[in-house]
This record gives structure tokens, C-alpha cells and sequence, in this order.
């Protein structure tokens, strides 16, 4: 049967303003593959708004603590960032932190006090950690490609896993024997505003972006997310290309758990509990989707950073701390909330 003869008043408009509809069309697919740019502005008005009450939000020492704060974050959502894009997720990203970190606080230890150099003490501890830390991500991509088990819940497992084998290695208790090198290193401020921590942080932000923008690996991590199906027929191993990822972000979390090391001075068992859901929130928020296919580096960067601004300012302006726990959960339903409006908008329009 035919339709009504009359066409309903948003087809008529739609006849009317076809311009209109196009505008409204690139103007959203721009916002789709550029989300950093709406969170840019959240990052913006939270600066104003906390600089506004707390005049101390723009001091040293509070750039110093929210830089400090935002590095784990960081690079957890560099590795989360390149899962989320193939269409996973990695929840026990957190743990791993804090299982390399441990597994390197031991090595450090075992080696002072085999009364072993410090160059020798250091170099053996970071390589137990990245070697750790990349060793539960292949573990990770390896079971999801090769039983064909989720991602969820692969990585859930892993959490609980690490995190049980983070008290089993020292029985529940810190590792505070360390180079005191490492904790120099960790506190210290280039020029009084740059700590050490934060400018490797940026080095490997600025590393992940080219990857993910400009090389094969990058091209295919988008493909892989957007079509698996497509990118095999294309002639990618899909399979291989997860268990690299997973690898990766397993890597990136021991380079965070030897930052926080490095911070504190010592390997501790709480190191990373819980960082996996602000990881995902910053890769979320910063215009990724949990589908698949889209996210960038810069959007996970500027997504970081609005977390550890509204904790840092929540924190100055005297909010109690279970109220910054809200926050961020509010900001993640949000986030995925306005990603799904977005495509929804996008298939209306």
C-alpha cells in the first residue's frame, strides 16, 4: 500500500531544508570523530570554575599534585585507548599496575640486598616490571582470541587474579626497599613545574598518538574495531593484531606501576585498586566508542585530565572524598549517554 499523501511535518522539513539536514550532519559526524573537542571545553570551564572558588587550584603546588595525579590515569588510557578502539575493553588494567610495580619493588629489593650495583638494581627491576606487565597482556589477548572468550570477562578474571597475586608475592605488605635514586627521580621537578614522572608520561602520550595516527598498526587497530569481519578479508590477522594490543596496554600499565613507584618510593599493595574504571571514564569521555572504531590519543589525554582537575578541585574546595568516587561514575554514564545520543542522531539524520 501507498503512503499518506501528505508527508509528516519532519519529512516536509526535511524536503524544505535539505541544506539544513546536511549542515546538521557534518556537524555531527565532526563532533563523532573529533569528541575531544566538547571535552576540551568540560576541561575549560572545570579550570574556570574551580580557579573561581579555590584561588590555591592555580598554584604551584596544585599543578604539581594534579600533573603527579594524572600520570597513571594517562597511561593506563593510552593502552585502554587502543583496546576500546578494537572493540574491548581491559578491566584489569589497574591490577597489573600494581603487580609489575610489585614485581619490581622485589627485584630492587632481592638485589640491594645482594648488595648489587645500583645501575644493575634499577635496570633488572624495570625490565621484571614491563616484562610482567606485558606478560599479563598476552596472556589476556591470548585467551580471548584463542578460547574466543570476552574481553570482559577475561580481563575481569585477570583483575582478581593480579590482584590476589600482588599480597601473595610479599604476604600483604609493602616494598619500601628501593634506590633512593628511584624516589629522587620520582618527586623531582624540572624547573619547579615539570616533574619527571609527568615528561615521560607526555613522551609516551606522544608516542602512542603517532602510532595510532600515522602507522600500519594504527590503521589497523581503527579497522579491526570498525569491521573484524572486514579487516580479515582485507588480509589483517585479527587475532595476532588483539594479542598485540592486549600486550601493549599490559606494557603501558608496568610503565605506570614503576611511575608510581617512583612517586611514593616504595611498591605498594594498593598501587593501581580501581584506576581501571578512571582509565576507561578518561578514553570514554575524551570521544571514544565502547563499540569500536573510533578514539584518539589527544581525546584520552584532555579526558585524563578532566578527572584528576574535578578530583584535584573537588578535593581544594573541601567536597568530602566519597563525593569524587560519584563524580566519576556521573561523568562515565554521561559520557557513554552522549555517545549513544550522538549515533542515534547520526542514523536519524
Amino acid at each position: 500500500m501507498s503512503g499518506p499523501s501528505n508527508p509528516p511535518r519532519g519529512a516536509e522539513a526535511a524536503v524544505v531544508a535539505p541544506g539544513a539536514r546536511g549542515g546538521s550532519r557534518a556537524l555531527l559526524e565532526f563532533l563523532s570523530r573529533h569528541g575531544e573537542i566538547w571535552t576540551l571545553f568540560i576541561l575549560l570551564a572545570l579550570i574556570a570554575v574551580f580557579g573561581i572558588a579555590s584561588p590555591d587550584f592555580f598554584s604551584r603546588a596544585s599543578w604539581l599534585a594534579t600533573s603527579q595525579f594524572a600520570v597513571e590515569y594517562l597511561l593506563l588510557g593510552l593502552g585502554e585507548t587502543f583496546v576500546i578502539i578494537t572493540g574491548g575493553i581491559d578491566l584489569s588494567v589497574g591490577a597489573i599496575l600494581g603487580l609489575s610495580g610489585m614485581v619490581g619493588g622485589l627485584v630492587m629489593r632481592a638485589l640491594i640486598h645482594a648488595h648489587a650495583a645500583n645501575g644493575v638494581t634499577i635496570a633488572a627491576g624495570i625490565a621484571a616490571a614491563l616484562a610482567s606487565g606485558a606478560l599479563v597482556g598476552w596472556v589476556n589477548g591470548t585467551l580471548i582470541t584463542r578460547l574466543r572468550l570476552t574481553p570482559f570477562v577475561v580481563t575481569l578474571g585477570m583483575l582478581s587474579i593480579c590482584t590476589g597475586g600482588i599480597y601473595l608475592l610479599n604476604g600483604g605488605r609493602n616494598v619500601g626497599t628501593i634506590p633512593d635514586i628511584v624516589g629522587t627521580a620520582g618527586s623531582f621537578a624540572i624547573g619547579g613545574w615539570m616533574p619527571v614522572t609527568v615528561l615521560v608520561a607526555a613522551v609516551f602520550c606522544i608516542i602512542c598518538a603517532v602510532v595510532l595516527a600515522q602507522t600500519r598498526f594504527g590503521l589497523r587497530t581503527y579497522a579491526v574495531g570498525s569491521n573484524p569481519l572486514g579487516a580479515g578479508r582485507a588480509g589483517i590477522d585479527v587475532r595476532r593484531h588483539l594479542v598485540r594490543i592486549y600486550t601493549l596496554a599490559g606494557f603501558l600499565a608496568a610503565v605506570a606501576g614503576l611511575m608510581v613507584m617512583a612517586r611514593f618510593a616504595s611498591a605498594s599493595v594498593q598501587a593501581g585498586a580501581n584506576d581501571e574504571l578512571d582509565a576507561i571514564t578518561a578514553v570514554v569521555i575524551g570521544g571514544a566508542s565502547l563499540f569500536g572504531g573510533r578514539g584518539t590519543i589527544l581525546g584520552t589525554v584532555v579526558g585524563g585530565f578532566v578527572i584528576t582537575v574535578m578530583v584535584t578541585g573537588l578535593i581544594l574546595i573541601g567536597v568530602q572524598p566519597f563525593w569524587q568516587q560519584v563524580a566519576v561514575g556521573a561523568i562515565l554514564i554521561l559520557a557513554v549517554a552522549m555517545d549513544q545520543l550522538r549515533d542515534r542522531l547520526l542514523e536519524s539524520i
